[in-house]
């Protein structure tokens, strides 16, 4: 499978790859330069908790966040 690379720098991914690989678009990927022929292009999984606040703002019930408690220890200076 090949794909070209545009004007701007861009490169198109097969839509099987994405298929096959569950891609979505806004899905963040590191990429690295193995040898002078070789870029590795892998996704970086999602933070466990993206999305949250949107899930919560959905929620059909009325919630309170509590306050956040006050950490009054002196901070570490370095």
């Amino acid at each position: 499978m090949t794909t070209v690379m545009s004007k701007k720098g861009q490169i198109v991914l097969p839509a099987a790859v994405r298929e096959s690989l569950h891609l979505e678009p806004g899905d963040d990927f590191e990429i690295s330069v193995q040898d002078e022929d070789t870029i590795v292009l892998q996704k970086i999984s999602r933070p466990p908790n993206k999305g949250l606040v949107d899930l919560l703002l959905a929620c059909p019930f009325p919630f309170e966040i509590p306050d956040r408690e006050v950490d009054d220890t002196a901070s570490v200076k370095l």
